[in-house]
């Protein structure tokens, strides 16, 4: 038996060496398609020609008689990684007119982010931060555009300390909420104005199907190359209006990361055991244990700022509270009628996203899964 098993196994490390020379052939020309996509200006991100692609090679696999999702799991994480090689390649740069890039708070990690995505678009970028605040007028001089990206806390200070900027130049932030930065944008300058807010943090490794909220300010059309510029870098830019998104991130980001917090500092004061919770988590459990850890590595004044931004979302947290509350006194009752009446409900508002919702995790779960020690 163990010579048959140690035969079968040399074969399969024969077959695992022809996947890696194909993985490696595959990237050779993925780096060819990036420096063509450079070239001419293309997203790094194509949904329809990656939804077509996967599409077909499910098919084939089928035919093949080999499980279609194992095909496509094998395609998206070769994909991610192909993203990652085209965004070393560089990108066309949009802008045709002079002017420097301006981050004001450019030191930061997001503001490194973006100054290295600026940078390789062929943009001269100039950092603006504490230490050179006193040489602003020099440096916006010859801004084409101007990025706000410091704390919450500090965003309407800091454009208020702006000196007067050329006429033309684009004012914007990436503050995560969006109507009073916008507002004291628009007054403190004439020419073209918009609020963006990227929806990721900047430990991603490209901006390949990552969302960028804009906010219109004023005049689209003078600001329109940098939302070009970043949909090439392979963004997915999503209009919406100032009020409307700071109300969707009361939900998204303060209630979320409120109910983060509260479940980590009960699972604190309870001293529970995260080794045993981990050690006995189904995938499910795991992914919303790592999603409260992950909370509490980063920075707490961030998300104190965040949840704390706004007596909308102080509004719709008491609104939880309450809600909360209510349903502790159904449990405590006993009242399984009410619980699954409620449940219903919920189900019945939810429609097709629920179903949707599940075949989306299970992907996840699977990861998850894969990745228990």
């Amino acid at each position: 038996m163990s010579v048959e098993l140690n035969s079968l196994r040399d074969k399969i490390d024969e077959i695992d060496q022809a996947i890696l020379s194909l993985i490696a052939k595959r990237l050779e020309l993925v780096a060819q398609v990036g420096e063509v996509k450079s070239l001419h200006g293309l997203p790094i991100y194509d949904p329809k020609r990656e939804s077509t692609m996967l599409a077909k090679r499910r098919y084939e696999a089928e035919q093949a008689g080999i499980p279609p999702n194992l095909i496509e799991d094998i395609l998206r994480r070769l994909m991610r990684e192909s993203y990652i090689s085209e965004n070393d390649k560089g990108f066309k740069k949009v802008y045709s007119g002079q002017g420097s890039v301006v981050i004001v708070g450019g030191n930061g990690q997001m503001g490194r982010l973006f100054t290295r995505l600026f940078t390789l678009s062929g943009y001269y970028v100039k950092i603006l931060g504490s230490k050179n605040m006193h040489q602003a007028t020099e440096m916006v001089a010859d801004a084409a555009v101007v990025i706000i990206t410091v704390p919450i806390n500090k965003t309407v200070e800091i454009i208020n300390q702006l000196p007067e900027l050329p006429h033309d130049c684009i004012l914007t932030d990436f503050t995560s909420i969006k109507q009073i930065p916008l507002q004291t944008m628009l007054n403190k300058h004439r020419g073209p104005v918009v609020g963006l807010h990227p929806m990721f943090g900047p430990d991603v490794p490209n901006l390949a199907k990552q969302v960028i909220v804009y906010c219109d300010g004023r005049q689209v059309e003078k600001y329109q190359w940098l939302i070009e510029q970043m949909k090439i870098w392979g963004a997915i830019l999503y209009p919406i209006t100032a009020s409307e998104h700071d109300k969707c991130m009361s939900f998204i980001q303060a209630l979320r990361h409120f109910t983060s917090f509260t479940y980590g500092v009960n699972l604190q004061q309870e001293q529970a055991n995260l080794e045993q919770l981990i050690a006995l988590s189904s995938p499910i459990y795991r992914l919303e244990l790592m999603m409260v850890g992950r909370l509490f590595a980063q920075d707490p004044q961030l998300y104190a700022d965040i949840i704390m931004s706004s007596e909308q979302n102080i509004e719709l947290i008491k609104h939880y509270y309450q809600r909360f509350g209510e349903m502790v006194q159904l449990i405590d009752q006993g009242d399984k009628q009410q619980f699954i009446k409620h449940f219903n409900q919920v189900t019945e508002w939810f429609g097709d996203y629920a179903q949707r919702f599940i075949k989306e995790s299970q992907s996840l779960l699977k990861l998850a899964n894969d990745n228990r020690a």
